[in-house]
């Protein structure tokens, strides 16, 4: 099996002179980000769901083995709590068999006033096609039970393994791949701070279990800020290559 690093998301200002020479065009950000990582978490798609064509550019432009997560739509996740899914489900369906094997991961990322539903999420789950590999992230303390574990099993969904500021950090495999989001060390609120050795060494023992244990892992760092997520990234990469 594999271990896939990467960050959520590639083009940041702040990422000049850490990720990219300084004055790097925006266009050509992804360029630098493919010669350093094999996987990125897009973000954007949050807000804006692309259109297929942006799918098959980047399908043509990434790299052989490149693999491409992209996080559902707020509409879906956040606006509509997964009610009535059908539309969305066949848009993201179109999109993600347009990226063959360029793609990873459909990350949903559930709203944190979205509290329990199994119904629901049991329902949402079954309209997507069984090829698109899905991470379901719960912000709402409810979710983290037993049956929405056992749900997720069934329905072969990863549960996202978290770190961060008021996250629970639960260590959980409920499919046959690991979905791990590092949203920064920082106690005091969400996507800040950076890792140290002794933290980062700790997730690579955690990592290596998984792939141990047979399972394919995806790890995304989240605390983008002053580029500790590139430099957390390619840290924990060097770890695991030792």
């Amino acid at each position: 099996m594999a271990i896939h690093i990467g960050t959520s998301g590639w083009s940041y200002d702040h990422w000049q002179g850490v990720l990219y020479p300084d004055s790097t065009p925006v266009r050509e950000r992804l360029s630098y980000y493919v010669e350093r990582f094999g996987t990125v978490e897009l973000n954007s798609s949050f807000y804006h769901w692309p259109r297929e064509q942006t799918f098959a550019s980047w399908r043509q432009r990434l790299p052989d083995g490149f693999q491409l997560t992209v996080k559902a739509p707020r509409g879906l996740t956040h606006s509509k709590r997964l009610y009535a899914p059908e539309v969305w489900a066949d848009r993201i369906a179109r999109c993600w068999h347009i990226l063959r094997e360029k793609r990873a991961v459909l990350l949903v990322q559930l709203s944190p006033n979205f509290a329990f539903d199994y119904a629901r999420l049991d329902y949402f789950l079954g309209t997507l096609p069984e090829w698109i590999r899905v991470a379901v992230e719960f912000r709402h303390p409810s979710w983290h039970q037993e049956p929405i574990f056992e749900l997720l099993e069934k329905h072969q969904a990863a549960y996202c393994v978290m770190s961060g500021a008021g996250l629970p950090c639960i260590l959980r495999a409920t499919a046959s791949f690991v979905y791990v989001r590092l949203h920064g060390p920082d106690p005091g609120w969400l996507y800040g701070g950076s890792y140290s050795d002794d933290d980062l060494r700790w997730w690579a023992y955690r990592l290596r279990e998984w792939e141990y244990s047979g399972k394919e892992v995806y790890v995304y760092f989240n605390n983008d800020g002053g580029g500790n997520a590139v430099r957390n990234a390619l840290t924990l990469k060097h770890f695991l290559n030792r």
